[in-house]
């Protein structure tokens, strides 16, 4: 059997990680990705700055996408997707189709890099007023201001004087089902607490939070500097509800270190969303067979030893299509992805 190339299903980090390690070791890598650029969520949402060191997203999905372009052991499909699969691992056939046409393709492998969305605030409950207030906004809102340098109230064009983070929205919430901590809001929300410092210096910045949840280096790297460098407050409590009140709004709540109810005047509200399964990542389980856990983000099947199997032999999902990661989890476990799916590839040819 000649030795086929590796499939990677995505062009985000993750995505474009895979393909590299693939290719640095001498295997070949088709790189599906169904929007018209690499980058994945970071490019599409207009990321400002990674969590926690700042480096700017852009130049950094830049980067990551100039380390396979023109690579020769590369093949790179942008706006394609998979929408066929048989076969089994050591030689899969996959059906590839973009606007115009569809071709079938032979692989000896498949890594799912399909990542994650956006938690809607709006889908299931109003409390915040997502879609009722201009000047309640998520973090990508938040992102997107903070890419363009331009922290500005939605409903009039001022600059914000109060300010505040609700942490945990379509997270941690039995209620909707996602029952689950998405791991990087925290950290988001104190990074962009940093920066809205930094471009409106006299905007006072709080974030109503159940508990912080920083690991690793981030307490030190973001979490303290945000509160004694930069004077964010930071709030245990439970955010309820978001009204309007004359031209601002009122976040009515509980201090829960107080224990009593707490009434806060603020300019603008960003909601710290949650991750959740993307489409891409629910419909690529069902296509190559892969067992999705409750929450429909694909299972691995051997706990913390083998965080990249899958129930579906010779595929492997990485990043945030196994769960909520940071971009660090997503680049090593797309490393060991590409390992994982060489060592298929290298098995299948010594068989044959």
């Amino acid at each position: 059997m000649p030795e086929l190339p590796i499939l990677v299903v995505g062009g985000g980090p993750a995505g474009m990680e895979a393909a590299r390690g693939i290719a640095e070791l001498g295997y070949q890598a088709v790189v599906v990705e169904k929007q018209s650029v690499l980058g994945g969520t970071p490019e599409l949402a207009g990321y400002a700055a990674l969590t926690p060191d700042f480096a700017d997203a852009g130049e950094a999905m830049k980067k990551m996408a100039a380390a396979i372009e023109g690579d020769p052991n590369v093949e790179i499909r942008l706006g394609s997707t998979v929408t066929a699969a048989s076969g089994s691992a050591g030689d899969f056939e996959v059906t590839i189709k973009n606007r115009d046409t569809a071709d079938k393709v032979r692989v000896g492998a498949v890594i799912l890099a399909t990542g994650f969305q956006h938690f809607d605030p709006g889908r299931e409950t109003q409390q915040y007023g997502y879609y009722e207030f201009d000047d309640v906004i998520t973090l990508v809102d938040l992102e997107q201001m903070l890419h363009r340098k331009e922290l500005v109230r939605p409903s009039n064009g001022e600059v914000p004087k109060r300010l505040c983070f609700i942490q945990c929205v379509g997270s941690r919430d039995r209620q909707i089902g996602n029952e689950y901590c998405s791991k990087v809001c925290c950290g988001v929300a104190a990074k962009q607490s940093i920066e809205v410092r930094q471009l409106a210096p006299d905007c006072r910045v709080f974030v109503f939070y159940i508990d912080m949840r920083m690991y690793g280096y981030w307490e030190n790297e973001i979490y303290w500097p945000s509160q004694e460098e930069y004077n964010v407050n930071y709030v245990k409590g439970i955010a309820t509800e978001v009204l309007k009140k004359g031209d601002g709004l009122l976040v009515r709540g509980e201090d829960t270190t107080m224990g009593r109810p707490m009434e806060v005047p603020m300019d603008m509200v960003v909601l710290s969303v949650g991750m959740e399964p993307s489409a891409g990542t629910r419909e690529m389980a069902k296509i190559f067979g892969c067992a999705q856990n409750k929450y429909d983000f694909i299972e691995t099947t051997e706990g913390a030893l083998n965080t990249v199997a899958t129930t579906a032999d010779g595929v492997f999902a990485c990043g945030a299509a196994t769960g909520p990661a940071d971009l660090e989890d997503s680049i090593s476990s797309a490393a060991a992805a590409a390992m994982k799916a060489i060592a298929t590839v290298r098995r299948a040819v010594a068989a044959s």
